[in-house]
Formats: C-alpha cells, structure tokens, sequence
C-alpha cells in the first residue's frame, strides 16, 4: 500500500472525514470525502427512488426516505470497504442537503399532519399571489411560506396543530441531530432573507401578522431557526445513528453542519457563491443561481430571491421540469437498442443520442419539444404535459430530435435567464453541473448557446450535491478544529476555502458559445414561446387520469 493510500485508510479509520448525503429527486446519494482535502472522493452510495402522485400532490413517503437513505449510507460503508479496506464507523462531520422548498408540517409530538408536498406542487397560486403582492417580493407557487399560506387560506384541518414546518433536509437534519435548524440558503426557500442579518426578513415577518388571512398565526415560533456555512447545527445523536445505520456501527457524537437545499450545493459544487458567479444545475428540474451584487430593481415572476450557504444575495430562476423527459426517451431508445439486439448500456445511450444531436440543425431543424412533465411556473403553466411539436416544413431527423429535446431541457431556464440580463445583472463565470453534462461538449454547448454566455464544467460535475454538502461537512469540521485548538486561525470565508481548499487544483472545460447555435436557440426559443398556446391547450383537453411518476 502507498504512502498516500496508507493515509486515506488512516483518515476513514480515524474518523478525520466529512460524509455527505443528499436526498434529490430521482435519487439519494452518499458522498464521503477527505476533510483535510476535501476534492477527495473516498466512497460513493446511492438509492434511486421517484415521486410518487397521490390526491392531485407530488409527494414521497417518509418510509421512502428512511429506506433509501439507510440503503446509500450501507452502499458507502461497502463502498468504503471495498476501496480502502476499512468501513468507517464516525466522521469528522455530516452534512444533510435535498431539494428545497415544499412543505412538511408536524405538530407537537413530532408526527406528520399532511403528506410531504413537494416543490413540484403548483397548487398555491392564490397564497402565493397575495404574499407578493403584501411583501413587494417574488414568492414563488414552491415556497415553503405560500403551502403554508395556501392550507390556511383554505382552512385546512391541520392548521390548529401545527407546531412547526420545515424542508426536505431540515427534517432529516431534525430527526438525526434533534435540532431544527436549517442552512440560510435553504431556509430562503421558506421564507425570504434579510441579507444584512442573514436570517429571516423581520419586516416582512411583521407583515405577514398583518394580513387579515394569517390572523392567528404566529409564524417565527414555526419557523426553523437559521444558521450560515460553518456554524455548529448539532451533533448526532444515538436514535439518529440507529436510523441512519440500523447495524449499529455508526457513533453518535458526529458534528453537524447546517442542513442546505440542493441549490446551495450546488453553488459550492461548482464553487460559485461569490459576486457575478453563477451556476445552471440540471436533474428532474433545472435551475440557474447568479450571485448579485445589488438588489434588482424590480418584482419579476421569472426570479426568486434565495441566498448562498454563506447568506449572500442570489437571482434564482428555477424550473420545475429538467431533465426527466429526456431520460425518458433515452430509456426508450435503449429499449429499442436491446429489442434489436444490441444491448447498450445507460451511458452508451447517452453518448450515442447527444453525439448524434450535434448534427443537427441549429435551430433543431424546425421541432419544438416540451419537457413540461409538471407544471412551471415561469411558463404560465398550471401542469405539465409532454409535447413534440412540428410542422409540415420540419426536418424530422434523429439528429434534430435529440437536439430539441436538450433545447427543451434549457428553454423555460432561458425566458427567465433573459430578465436577468434585461436587469442589467453580468457574470464573469457560469457553471453547470448534473448528469446530463458527463457526455462532454454536448449539452454545455447548448447551454452556452441558450444563455449566449461561457460555460465551465469542472471535473467533479458528475458527483453533483451530494459532494457540495460533504465539502460544507469538511467546512464544518475545519471550524470545529479551531475552536478547539487556540492556536488555530478559524477558517477562511466559504468562497475563500473553497477557491483556495478545494478548487485549487482543479481543471475545469469551458466552452464558449458558437455563433451559430446562439442563433439557432433563439429560432427554437422563439417558436418555443409562441407554441406554449398549444401547451396550455394539451392541458385543457388532456386530463391526467390516475397517478403518474
């Protein structure tokens, strides 16, 4: 064994690591990584699972999510095992992160009062209209704030008990560490931020009590409790550890660092949490966060205003729908792979069907796609239904299809990336990460093209947030350390350690966009805007019957 892999063991066996796990939409994954070098991946484990559509909601079972992360943290410990010939049985830290907003009520004995309403959720139109027009802020149909809202408009049996809500993460968090608590980037998808005090934005808060329609309730005492990258949120407790790890192996005791939404991981995955930095992250949804440095000059649907792990101000323009019809299709096309005989494995497919859509025409030869699986907002839209879409004087060609299918992944992103930049807002850097960009220098010149602007991306895309939330574990623990030892300098700023800590050495691809393709998007993007009529019409005459994944 080498000196640098007698270390790694040495730093499993020695808890000297930071474990991440994030809970995304198709899937739960475990990432631990080496404190003291934190661009280190030392073991992988992951659990696929899908939402599920019950009662008209996008949900998943709390069942589903004790199952599917016990199976990723098992996956990891073997993983651990198998690569370094040691199981870890403690960690220097642990990070929890997963997609943000949406809406989990408990009351006072800690059980579930509704079913987990996801982000995906479009059914708060009202709550949401009335709360930006009180706040003079942009309060999304997925805030946490505006299903809360909603379910008191509309009297819910629930409302009386309620005793706290939170996130995705900040219950996971809540149930290991028995703190609830959530990192500021999370908690700005439940409730807006001060920027200045990083927590809850007070004003605001007092005109909610304000609003005939929220009489009654006290709103602070149901909040979490905010805190910033690298602030102590608790430790692990000896009931979190046997959910975690029913085989008893794993030791309570482990530090905790602040809960955070995949948006924040994202961020610091990519290492954009600094003014004019920006990332695009693409899974189920999509969604681009461009750190500002002033406020916007005015209310835009197309924009939410979150913040970074750090409490820094962020222009997100998130979609609900990303990548999920596209894998769809690619499914199909490796079925028919194997029904011909020739059996290609998920990423063959990938790479064959994104090498084959650089063919295509610029503008996808005249074919408009629809990714819209759910409904977006941006989009005017209440509910998603797939579309292809052409007409007569279309190309219709393999290499056209696929190439609006990738459009269509970045086209509700584009309309709201274009009020950013009718706001005046630049950026020196734009990153992207997601599964859909391991096939290099296809979907990231589509995007470069989309938003007619450079786009990185940097080696660890692949590994996504799970490895953002280890990296902010690996913050934690780093603070943990110098409070401890006087002689230890506390460390830097989130963007100086991770420019610095974590990214030093790293290699990133950046590609620039060809004028062609800019012009070719904006052909697509333009038929795309016009043909929503026929989206919104699909919507009508189309009603979904029973329940979809």
């Amino acid at each position: 064994m080498t000196a640098p892999e007698t270390r790694l063991r040495d730093a499993i066996a020695s808890g000297r690591t930071a474990l991440g796990i994030e809970l995304g939409s198709t899937r739960i994954k475990a990432c631990l990584v080496d404190a003291d070098d934190p661009s280190v991946v030392l073991a992988v484990g992951t659990h696929e699972w899908e939402n599920e559509y019950v009662d008209r909601r996008w949900t998943y079972s709390l069942d589903a999510v004790w199952t599917g992360l016990q199976e990723a943290y098992a996956g990891l410990i073997a993983d651990a095992e198998a690569r370094h010939g040691v199981a870890p049985t403690s960690f220097g830290a642990i990070g929890v992160s997963a997609m943000m907003h949406g809406y989990l009520p408990f009351d006072a004995d800690g059980e579930l009062l509704v079913p987990f309403r996801t982000w995906r959720n479009t059914s708060t139109g009202p709550a949401a209209a009335e709360l930006t027009a009180a706040f003079g802020v942009n309060i999304p149909l997925r805030w946490s704030i505006a299903h809360l809202h909603q379910a008191v408009i509309d009297a819910e049996p629930h409302i009386p008990d309620l005793a706290f809500f939170t996130t995705l993460a900040g219950y996971v968090h809540w149930k290991l560490t028995g703190r609830t608590v959530l990192g500021v980037g999370d908690a700005s998808g439940m409730f807006p931020i001060d920027p200045a005090t990083r927590t809850y934005d007070a004003e605001l808060l007092r005109r909610y009590a304000g609003l005939d329609s929220a009489h009654g309730i006290d709103l602070p005492s149901l909040l979490p409790e905010v805190l910033v990258a690298g602030d102590d949120a608790g430790a692990l407790t000896a009931d979190g550890a046997a959910l975690l790890d029913p085989t008893g192996r794993l030791q309570p005791g482990v530090p905790f660092c602040p809960p955070e939404g995949d948006a924040g991981t994202g961020m610091v995955a990519t290492s954009s949490v600094a003014p004019r930095t920006g990332n695009v992250s693409a899974g189920t949804s999509i969604f681009a966060m461009v750190v500002l440095e002033r406020p916007l000059s005015a209310v835009h649907h197309e924009l939410d205003l979150v913040t970074t792990p750090a409490g820094d101000l962020v222009a997100m323009v998130h979609c609900n729908n990303g990548a999920s019809e596209l894998a769809a299709w690619a499914g199909m096309f490796g079925r028919f792979a194997e029904a011909a005989g020739t059996p290609l494995s998920t990423d063959a497919v990938y790479e064959t069907l994104f090498r084959e859509a650089l063919s295509g025409a610029p503008d996808a030869g005249g074919l408009v796609a629809y990714n819209h699986l759910a409904g977006e907002p941006i989009a005017d839209l209440p509910e998603g239904r797939p579309l292809v879409v052409r007409t007569p004087d279309s190309r219709l060609t393999l290499a056209n299809f696929v190439r609006a299918q990738l459009y269509s992944v970045f086209g509700t992103l584009a309309l709201g990336m274009r009020v950013l930049s009718d706001e005046g807002v630049t950026l020196d850097r734009m990153y992207a990460h997601g599964g859909m960009f391991r096939t290099a220098g296809v979907a990231q010149r589509f995007l470069a093209g989309a938003i007619d602007a450079p786009v990185s991306v940097a080696e660890t895309a692949s590994e996504g947030g799970a490895w953002g939330i280890a990296v902010l574990a690996a913050y934690r623990a780093a603070a943990g350390t110098a409070n401890r030892a006087a002689d230890d300098a506390a460390p830097a700023d989130l963007d100086t350690y991770l420019r610095t800590k974590v990214f030093g050495g790293s290699v990133a691809e950046t590609t620039t966009p060809h004028p062609d393709d800019v012009a070719g998007f904006a052909r697509f993007l333009e038929r795309y805007q016009t043909g929503l009529a026929v989206e919104r019409a699909a919507v009508d005459a189309l009603p979904v019957e029973g329940a979809t994944a």
